[in-house]
């Protein structure tokens, strides 16, 4: 998806930097703190400290083994959330800079993610994060996953609405995919029992995402015409997400909530 984005956007004629373990403009390993810094710095010195956007696509799917936990937490969580703070300064340089983080829609379809996980995942400890999720065995990754995609929907939807990005001028969205065929899905559906898995999973209209086609929605969400949409987390998944939780968003506000609703709205002025 990452790759379909970069192609689409330069045949638009927009100058890409690249952040990838090869064949890219920059060489990183996002599951390390010294890879994060170093996409970091070179990004910015390679964009002269002025970013119109950023799409953080880089992301691990939840492929099983106990040594795959610490890589899908860092770099799904902490490869996107390290580089935006990191980048921020570049992107309020711009005018209106646009930024799309890639979510899933495991955020709302996998069940049982502990509350714990998503604290640990907030505090960004790592060691934490995955030693909450020892007690489901050979179905921790799945459950990592889910929660770094989670973690970091939430954390999209509280730095959008600051002052530090909203005030600034930077628009914060996410895009959450469903089962999209890439490289990883063709590789899934190659093994005979996680093929049944993803094949019984329900898709109301049938079949699996185009990566083509969630380009051309991260390149909205990369245009003029994204100006109003702020915090959003965009669900691009044949309805799975409506299937599971038709009637659970949107929520009405709960009465209880009703004093904090009004202190929040009295005297708000919008950040610009």
């Amino acid at each position: 998806m990452g790759r379909a984005v970069t192609e689409k956007l330069r045949a638009q004629g927009h100058t890409v930097i690249g952040v990838d373990l090869v064949d890219a403009e920059v060489l990183a390993d996002l599951s390390t703190a010294d890879g994060r810094h170093r996409a970091i710095a070179d990004v910015l010195a390679a964009a002269g400290g002025r970013l119109d956007g950023a799409v953080l696509a880089a992301g691990l799917g939840p492929t099983p083994g106990k040594e795959r936990l610490r890589l899908i937490a860092e770099v799904n969580y902490l490869g996107v959330v390290e580089l935006l703070e990191g980048w921020r300064p570049a992107l309020a340089a711009a005018d209106e800079a646009k930024v799309v983080v890639f979510s899933s829609n495991s955020t709302t379809t996998v069940p049982a993610v502990p509350s714990r996980t998503l604290a640990a995942f907030a505090e960004r400890d790592i060691d934490k994060v995955c030693r909450s999720v020892r007690i489901f065995g050979k179905q921790a990754a799945p459950i990592v996953y889910a929660g770094s995609k989670l973690a970091v929907s939430h954390w999209v939807r509280r730095a959008a609405v600051s002052r530090e990005w909203a005030g600034a001028g930077i628009r914060l969205n996410a895009l959450a995919p469903g089962a999209i065929l890439t490289p990883l899905l063709e590789k899934q559906l190659a093994t005979p029992t996680e093929a049944k898995a993803i094949r019984s999973f329900p898709v109301p209209i049938g079949g699996f995402g185009d990566a083509g086609h969630l380009a051309d929605w991260v390149l909205f969400m990369l245009s003029d015409s994204s100006r109003f949409l702020c915090g959003s987390v965009l669900f691009v998944d044949g309805g799975s997400d409506a299937y599971f939780r038709a009637k659970d968003w949107p929520r009405a506000v709960p009465i209880r909530h009703l004093i904090g609703y009004v202190r929040r709205f009295r005297g708000f002025t919008p950040y610009r």
